[in-house]
């Protein structure tokens, strides 16, 4: 019972207006809205910028009105941008807080405008520390908590006790507090 057969109502928000509430009337599915279904809907506005909200909910109409949504994705044709808007919440009366209309804002990793700057970050760093796992190495991870070594051996052995001279040749210490 988590779809709903309730006329669903959308407003999207952007840097420049908003959509005003639209109903969500063609599916690409020919019955809309159903537990575990993803729906496909067109919708026409002015280009809105970049979203940030959206407000979704429903009218309470129906049998089994109540409705469990996941996330809302919208495609921007004119940027070929994504927008997330993750909900994970009940629209219904008689569930979770009783409200039919949720106020959403923008999750997509779009959010975060140092993102692409954070994985080239991780990319560099892996590329700085990825000879350390190169066949011949072993790392010792030191614990402070137990005052000894932790060696991962080539081979894939873990040594608990982590001598400090070792056959593999280059050793590499790490401390972990």
């Amino acid at each position: 019972n988590a779809g709903t057969e309730a006329d669903v109502y959308i407003s999207v928000y952007g840097e420049r207006g908003d959509t005003g509430s639209r109903q969500l009337l063609r599916s690409q599915k020919p019955k809309k809205f159903l537990k575990g279904q993803t729906d496909i809907f067109t919708v026409e506005a002015v280009h809105l910028g970049h979203l940030y909200k959206i407000v979704i909910g429903h009218n309470g109409l129906g049998s089994g009105n109540g409705w469990y949504l996941d996330k809302v994705v919208i495609k921007d044709p004119v940027t070929d941008l994504d927008y997330t808007f993750l909900c994970h919440r009940w629209l219904d009366q008689g569930q979770d807080d009783g409200n039919i209309a949720r106020e959403l804002t923008m999750t997509d990793a779009s959010t975060f405008p140092g993102r692409r700057e954070l994985e080239i970050k991780r990319e560099e760093t892996w590329a700085a520390e990825k000879w350390k796992f190169q066949e011949g190495n072993i790392l010792q991870f030191y614990n402070k908590l137990s005052r000894g070594f932790i060696c991962l051996n080539p081979d894939s052995r873990v040594d608990a006790l982590g001598d400090k001279k070792n056959k593999y040749g280059k050793v590499f210490f790490m401390w972990m507090y």
